[in-house]
């Protein structure tokens, strides 16, 4: 899944209270930024060792996966409708339930990922999720899983790079597979400066435009080698989350974790 939504990334990572009571918001109403809030700038950091999110292993749910990706190709939205559940879909926005408890559940997820945004991207966002192999059940609900899981890494370690970088959640990534390339502009013909191996990697803001670097990050390595590396190898910390129940052996689209808009 591509990176798209570190600001959604930081809102659903939960990490220990240290980091988190240490990263303020950077803007200051006030006047400019306090400068122990800028992050620090590139340089050298701590790998922490992440471990990619498992395939959940489950056949039927790898089917229903599978159907909807068809029924997003087509944007059919009938054919949709029998893939979720009619009644009690749930969707986590923060501290409250985004659903309509008189909706049926496709009116629910169409609302939370944006299926009638005239771009397309409602459709596109329940693509990226069908071909998601990974799924962790959710915490306190009953028959649950929700895709994509999260990467596990060690937290403290994670707090004390981020304090020392002055980063927040929204700063990182991971690679989604080991030897990912940094190259020295964004572009697969530029020269490799760097390989990322299985850790964290700091985010770095692109004075570009969008426009000009929209499939590329801008990146630096634990080394502390700056560089761009391609959207599609490198996936946010966290991200929202499509949710899937079993029914009758068969499973179905429960519910939705995020702030919803057809997010990734």
């Amino acid at each position: 899944m591509r990176i798209d939504c570190f600001v959604t990334a930081a809102a659903v990572l939960v990490l220990s209270p240290g980091w988190a009571g240490a990263q303020q918001a950077r803007p200051n109403a006030d006047g400019p930024p306090a400068a122990a809030s800028r992050p620090s700038p590139p340089g050298p950091y701590r790998q922490v060792t992440v471990a990619l999110p498992k395939a959940y292993g489950d056949p039927s749910l790898d089917t229903l996966r599978h159907e909807i990706g068809e029924i997003a190709k087509h944007k059919d939205r009938a054919a949709l409708t029998s893939k979720v559940v009619a009644k009690g879909f749930f969707w986590q926005r923060e501290d409250s339930d985004g659903a309509d408890p008189k909706k049926p559940g496709i009116d629910n997820l169409a609302e939370a990922i944006g299926l009638d945004s005239t771009d397309g991207s409602g459709w596109l966002a329940l693509a990226a999720y069908a071909v998601d192999p990974s799924a962790a059940a959710l915490p306190d609900v009953k028959n649950v899983v929700c895709s994509p899981a999260f990467p596990t890494f060690n937290e403290n370690e994670m707090e004390q790079v981020g304090q020392a970088t002055r980063t927040d959640p929204s700063d990182w990534s991971y690679p989604t597979t080991a030897g990912v390339a940094v190259h020295a502009k964004p572009d697969n013909g530029a020269p490799v400066v760097d390989k990322l191996g299985m850790y964290l990697v700091r985010i770095l803001p692109d004075e570009n435009p969008p426009t000009v670097n929209a499939n590329w990050i801008k990146v630096v390595s634990a080394s502390g080698k700056v560089g761009y590396v391609s959207g599609d190898q490198l996936a946010p910390l966290g991200s929202d989350q499509i949710c899937y129940t079993k029914e009758g052996g068969g499973w179905r689209i429960a519910g939705y974790i995020g702030g919803g808009g057809g997010q990734e």
